[in-house]
């Protein structure tokens, strides 16, 4: 909570919108406004690509970035944003924090050697998110929403950052959800990975941040190496799903008060939609592939879907995790997307969705995203299970994502660390006007 001080100053304090950074951001990659079927030529700035010993350390307060969703004053962008409940579409938040995520990765990269004149020789793009935590607090379509950010870790070629979102109402700012994204850098023609500046902390907060980031690296690491697709389900995971199947190979012929569970049972091929979108050079980023921040909103939007139909309830989203980023999406591509319940657990209920590319021609398809939404219910919803090998396996992951967002998300005493050092840089920066 920020002090009577800041907040008056926050209050009154003036934001760039998103518009606006997006225009800045255009300008100083030197690409042309509009669009066009084939992007700028950028391959002329790979020399420019600096070596690592020619860029110098920043610290975490160099990259701090905050901007505006300026929805009490522009009454067509609340047509956009807001819900047929009168709220704020998450989707829409989803898509401006994947681009403002981007634009604070963009603050990081300070490179000495580059002429004045020159367009910056980096491309950005997201990698993964980590973590998308929901506060109880619920938006309004009609106040303005602040977006702050910071990178918080970095790699030889990626950036963590983390991203704030908030919203004033009677005085205060309310936090509605943080953020951690995984920016990729690469070279001008985005084919090689471009090495960035490092991060050097200031303080024991930022140590301990830095700390945090090289922690979920690992993590990631170790997830993708035991993920149920390379590695034999554990002697306890498998337990379970032989339980399962003891528990429900009859249950056509099986009353329901029969059945040991004490939740009614649902097979987890009834539990499933899906869309196909042909995305238009709207959807796009700075480098015409499909923005991901677009298919952010269309999963999330389609999980939402799925989960009403599921528990007959107004789905109340409580994280998304593990958004995977395997390649980009060319303009004017099929893109189905494929949600699934895949675990249950009194009123929480696990929904996965997969992103395809489709190709018409040959009808081939391949996975570009998935994602991982954590969804609650005001009452016990049905219990999942499966009815096949593969079934089984969604399960399996299902249960570990919802286990590792119950216990090991950013909250607790490092997403307190996080929220504490965001509103002590806002402070700060506020104190300064």
């Amino acid at each position: 909570m920020y002090s009577r001080n800041a907040v008056r100053n926050l209050c009154n304090k003036s934001y760039p919108t998103i518009q606006d950074l997006k225009i800045e951001r255009t300008n100083k990659l030197g690409f042309d406004h509009g669009y066009k079927p084939l992007p700028s030529d950028r391959s002329y700035l790979k020399k420019y690509v600096p070596k690592l010993e020619e860029l110098p350390p920043r610290n975490m307060k160099d990259s701090f970035l905050e901007g505006l969703i300026p929805l009490s004053s522009n009454e067509a962008l609340q047509e956009k944003y807001i819900t047929f409940l009168g709220h704020v579409r998450i989707g829409r938040l989803l898509e401006d924090m994947d681009i403002f995520a981007v634009f604070v990765a963009y603050k990081h990269i300070y490179t000495p050697s580059l002429p004045d004149d020159v367009a910056s020789p980096y491309t950005l793009v997201t990698a993964h998110v980590d973590q998308i935590d929901f506060t109880e607090f619920v938006p309004k379509p009609n106040q303005d929403i602040k977006l702050s950010g910071h990178v918080s870790w970095v790699g030889k070629s990626s950036m963590e950052v983390v991203v704030w979102l908030e919203q004033e109402l009677h005085g205060t700012w309310h936090k509605i959800t943080r953020a951690l994204f995984l920016i990729a850098a690469r070279d001008p023609t985005c084919r090689h990975a471009a090495v960035v500046n490092p991060l050097t902390p200031l303080n024991d907060y930022e140590r301990e941040m830095l700390q945090g980031g090289e922690a979920r690296k690992n993590k990631r690491r170790k997830d993708s190496l035991e993920h149920v697709s390379k590695v034999v389900p554990t002697a306890q995971e498998q337990q379970l799903i032989h339980e399962l199947y003891v528990a429900t190979s009859e249950i056509d012929d099986m009353p329901l008060s029969a059945n040991k569970f004490p939740t009614e049972l649902i097979a987890m091929d009834k539990c499933t939609i899906s869309n196909v979108i042909f995305s238009h050079p709207e959807d796009r980023n700075l480098h015409n592939t499909v923005f991901g921040g677009f298919i952010m909103r269309n999963a999330t939007e389609l999980a939402w879907i799925l989960g009403f139909q599921f528990s007959k309830y107004r789905p109340f989203l409580r994280n998304i995790s593990d958004i995977s980023f395997h390649s980009p999406i060319a303009v004017n591509s099929l893109i189905q997307m494929e949600a699934k319940v895949v675990y249950t657990h009194l009123h929480y209920y696990q929904i996965i969705v997969f992103v395809k590319v489709l190709d018409p021609i040959n009808g081939q398809a391949s996975i570009s995203n998935t994602f991982h939404f954590t969804f609650e219910s005001p009452d016990q919803v049905k219990q999942v299970y499966p009815k096949s090998y593969h079934e089984a396996m969604l399960y399996i992951d299902g249960k570990r994502h919802f286990d590792s967002v119950m216990s090991e998300n950013t909250g607790g005493k490092m997403g307190d660390l996080i929220d504490k050092y965001m509103a002590d840089l806002s402070d700060i920066k506020s104190s300064k006007l």
